[in-house]
């Protein structure tokens, strides 16, 4: 059975996926997203632009032998090639797997970016080489650091010697990191045994639901689906891996289980407090009654039953490999006359975003006291930038800032939904909002965005907009049903 960098490294993140990826249906797999593929383009990008700086060699071999690859790759290794590109190295591994010492024999696959010749002693000759890894992380991960140690431990055993250190090329001011092999290595033995254990398990590793990691992984929607047919606690807000492994402790394994337990059990826990405790046994219940439920904390500052004539509501499109805000669109609300109108200001490309800031700027001071709503702090975050970045005034950001009024804060410290997520999306949809294009989501206008700048198509530019003012309209949407609840449960309780 081969094993690859990839697999360990999948491993760190999702101990399930790369099992899947082994000995799972490949015909199940969702296919690769509009995201996914980007990243993969820009790791591309990136790798290209590292290997400008370095006169390598490839070796060459038919596709998918990897006992030819090898053998190229040590012929290349043999003449002493100061650089390697994707050179092929194959290790023998055994494993113990139980205690009459039966052993299962794995095949290490590695696949450096480059092998780099140094100065040392080898079966190579008067020269030993280094593995380099690129990836597009701009921080050395363990993820990363572990993968440098296999493919360090596999060239090992190639060449006869350990070589003294590996490196990491980043996306980052400091490129270069040298990874420190005697850590590093006996974590890499220690997870790649762990590993090879689970691919000998008769059954998979237990799902659990991470959704930023789980929805570019292409196992999702099998693994969702049996993780919803089980009501899996992974589903629930707020249920992180460190928090799931603490209620296992205590036996608590489904909603039901959670949902009957007093917090005062749970708020000594690793990973848990008096209010995260209150939070998850009241969000198990909003789901198994499948209605709101009042959560018992004081409420945010701001009142956000306060009537305004005017409110406006204000969503961002960003480009993060940029460090691009493109589009901010602002939706302006007449509640008196029960009318709105929706403002998009679009930098078709990078250099007009500081056009697009003033003209944001003019429309809010066109409405000096509304009230500005915005689902997350991004919005928040984003006009402090945009501030410091084109020198504007205090005098006119900070007004501004003073009238931003976060949805998603006061949504979260007041009530629990019977959703999945707290995500803008799943809140708006759970209240019945559909957006006209059912598909577009943040990410995807990140593709598209990339995708208008390569080729010019319009349409991708009206797409993006049709989904920020939709993204405007939900936070009011959402805001509107948050008041309107408040302000029911405070008669009631008055009643």
């Amino acid at each position: 059975m081969l094993i690859n960098a990839d697999h360990l490294l999948q491993y760190q993140r999702c101990k399930r996926r790369p099992v899947l990826d082994i000995h799972g249906d490949r015909s199940r797999r969702d296919a690769p997203n509009e995201l996914l593929l980007k990243l993969q383009q820009d790791k591309n990008a990136h790798r290209l632009s590292i290997l400008a700086q370095f006169p390598y060699q490839k070796p060459d071999y038919p596709r998918g032998n990897w006992e030819a690859a090898q053998a190229a790759t040590i012929e290349l290794m043999q003449q002493g090639v100061d650089y390697i590109y994707q050179g092929v190295l194959l290790a023998n591994y055994s494993q113990l797997v139980d205690a009459q010492t039966e052993y299962v024999n794995h095949t290490l696959l590695s696949r450096p970016d480059l092998l780099v010749k140094q100065p040392g002693k080898s079966l190579l000759g008067d020269w030993v080489y280094e593995a380099v890894n690129i990836e597009l992380g701009k921080r050395p991960k363990q993820e990363y650091q572990v993968v440098s140690a296999f493919h360090t431990q596999v060239l090992a055993t190639v060449q006869g010697v350990t070589p003294p250190t590996a490196w990491l090329m980043l996306r980052s001011k400091q490129a270069q990191y040298t990874v420190n092999l005697s850590k590093w290595i006996p974590q890499m033995q220690g997870i790649l045994q762990e590993f090879m254990e689970a691919l000998e398990a008769e059954t998979s590793p237990e799902i659990f639901i991470s959704r930023q990691k789980c929805n570019l992984c292409s196992w999702h929607s099998q693994c969702y689906a049996i993780a919803h047919s089980q009501q899996h606690l992974s589903l629930l807000p707020g249920v992180t891996p460190l928090r799931y492994a603490q209620l296992q402790t205590l036996s608590i394994n489904t909603l039901q289980s959670l949902a009957d337990t007093s917090p005062t059990i749970l708020e000594n826990l690793t990973g848990f407090d008096s209010q995260v405790a209150v939070k998850l046994v009241i969000q198990a219940q909003s789901v198994l009654e499948n209605r709101p439920l009042i959560l018992p904390f004081p409420h945010p500052y701001q009142d956000i039953t306060a009537k305004s004539p005017i409110e406006l509501y204000f969503d961002i499109e960003a480009q993060p490999d940029l460090n691009l805000d493109y589009l901010l669109g602002v939706l302006v609300v007449n509640t008196q006359t029960n009318t709105e109108e929706f403002y998009g200001f679009l930098a078709e490309n990078p250099e007009q975003e500081e056009l697009i800031w003033q003209q944001f700027l003019d429309l809010v001071w066109q409405y000096p006291q509304a009230p500005i709503y915005h689902f997350c702090v991004y919005e928040l975050d984003t006009v402090k930038r945009l501030g410091r970045l084109y020198h504007t005034p205090h005098r006119l950001v900070q007004p501004v800032l003073n009238r931003f009024v976060d949805i998603y804060e006061h949504l979260t410290e007041t009530v629990a939904l019977p959703i999945e997520s707290y995500a803008l999306k799943a809140i708006a949809k759970w209240l019945g909002f559909a957006w006209r294009d059912q598909e577009a989501s943040g990410a995807k206008c990140i593709y598209w965005y990339d995708q208008w700048l390569e080729t010019g198509d319009r349409t991708l530019l009206e797409i993006i907009s049709r989904y920020n003012e939709d993204d405007c309209r939900a936070t009011r949407r959402v805001k509107d049903w948050l008041v309107d609840f408040l302000e029911h449960n405070y008669h009631l309780r008055r009643a």
